[in-house]
């Protein structure tokens, strides 16, 4: 096993989890693809617990020039339904399990410098990939591979095996007034 905490990375990629009860954890995801996309890296974003094509990311993404889009992807793995442990599906099981195969060859080719796990820590919560399969993914990516995973509750392994972990803290929202979620804010 590789030690992932040796101080001379170099070029080797590293962790990243944005976890917490805050807003803006796919945000800071999305912004950290966008640079590495204007640097050269090739980037794999997989949506987990996110189906459908009315995110304003997906709009953005899907109007990159010719040669951005040579280095990104983006796949839902996901139904059109926010996912909560009161409503999973066995479609629901289905779809997050392709999702989960798709990001693991992914990550194990090398293709792709930066991949994007965005909400995988949910469905690791509600137990719908396995967390050890992950951490054992982790542990074994090819060394130029960055990979963030994003979503609420990340599991104490997961933020122990990353090199940088952000909690992302509550402290006012307009939702605690009422506000829903506006179009082109939070989708």
């Amino acid at each position: 096993m590789k030690d992932l905490h040796n101080p001379n990375f170099g070029e080797i990629g590293y962790i990243q989890v944005y976890t917490g009860d805050g807003k803006g954890k796919t945000t800071a995801s999305l912004g950290l693809s966008l640079r590495a996309l204007g640097r050269g890296w090739s980037v794999l974003i997989v949506m987990f617990t996110k189906g459908g094509n009315d995110y304003g990311e997906l709009h953005s993404f899907s109007n990159l020039s010719p040669e951005l889009k040579e280095r990104f992807k983006i796949v839902n793995s996901g139904l059109d339904k926010v996912l909560f442990c009161s409503n999973i599906t066995d479609e629901d099981r289905e779809e997050v399990k392709k999702g989960w195969e798709l990001a693991k060859n992914a990550i194990m080719s090398g293709k792709y410098q930066l991949v994007v796990l965005d909400e995988i820590n949910i469905v690791i919560d509600m137990e719908l990939v396995d967390l050890e399969e992950v951490l054992e993914t982790l542990k074994n990516k090819p060394e130029n591979v960055e990979i963030v995973l994003t979503g609420r509750n990340a599991h104490k392994k997961i933020k122990e095996i990353a090199h940088l972990v952000s909690e992302i803290k509550p402290v006012k929202h307009y939702w605690d007034i009422g506000v829903e979620a506006r179009r082109g804010i939070e989708y």
